[in-house]
């Protein structure tokens, strides 16, 4: 049965939005090649392998180009078609940029090593800024157009997903203006799992994650498990202030989980 239900979520995702969802797919394929990489080669950058950064960004492209091919199939009189182009060409050539300084075992992100980087790594946080206004665009029509075939408590999941999201996107302007993800060090990494969170000192990209992540995880609770608008919004509530705590937390130069404590766990 999960399986059909998959399939079946595929190919209506297809008929909404082809384009956003081949380039979703193409983005996961990406991936693939990407943590295959991570075992099969040695280059790294701050002390994680190369290939981690462009396996994470194409699993997080693909997830948005694939929920927001879902999401604006519900909006009335939308123009998918310059959303769809601005997100394949902006967020591809970003996502190539990443895998070609990776092959290269060099940094894309706060990279101002030469005025060709300096541009490239600027034109990146402009490509972020533009998608995600059309994010949030796309997240005040949520808020103005009303869905009468929806449940109550699914449209307000997306509509706090959405918004979630667009707040903790730009948080990563932060990072790009420190020109640094940690607080207590330069760019610290760890093996944690595929993340590569800090252990040590604060980590912008904990908050990043979690308040990015909204967009596909609040309406897949309020749509499965909760089923009410009142336990949507609360639980969407406690969800962001998840996000703002943990952004407080990095900081203040404080890990999300230390060294220790993952022994403990184990």
């Amino acid at each position: 049965m999960m399986l059909e239900g998959f399939i079946g979520f595929i190919k209506e995702l297809k008929v909404r939005n082809d384009a956003l969802f081949y380039f979703g797919l193409f983005c996961l394929l990406l991936s693939v090649i990407c943590i295959v990489l991570t075992k099969t080669t040695a280059t790294q950058i701050h002390g994680v392998n190369a290939w981690f950064k462009p396996f994470k960004f194409a699993v997080s492209l693909g997830l948005y180009s694939c929920t927001m091919a879902w999401y604006c199939h519900y909006l009335s009189d939308f123009n998918t078609t310059p959303f769809n182009w601005t997100v394949i060409v902006l967020f591809g050539l970003e996502l190539l940029y990443i895998i070609f300084q990776a092959s290269k075992g060099q940094l894309s992100h706060y990279n101002i090593s030469t005025p060709t980087y300096s541009l490239l790594y600027s034109l990146m946080g402009l490509v972020a800024a533009v998608v995600t206004l059309y994010t949030a665009y796309i997240g005040l029509l949520f808020f103005t157009q009303s869905f009468p075939k929806l449940p109550s408590y699914y449209v307000w999941s997306i509509r706090l997903g959405i918004l979630i999201f667009v707040v903790f996107s730009f948080e990563g302007g932060l990072m790009g203006s420190r020109m640094n993800h940690s607080v207590g060090a330069i760019n610290d990494n760890s093996n944690m799992w595929l993340i590569g969170w800090s252990k040590t000192v604060g980590d912008l990209r904990v908050s990043h994650f979690i308040g990015m992540h909204a967009l596909q995880l609040l309406p897949l609770l309020s749509f499965y498990i909760f089923k009410n608008t009142k336990a949507t919004i609360v639980v969407s509530i406690i969800y962001g202030l998840l996000a703002v705590s943990t952004l407080v937390q990095a900081l203040n130069g404080k890990p999300l989980i230390t060294e220790k404590k993952i022994e403990e766990l184990k």
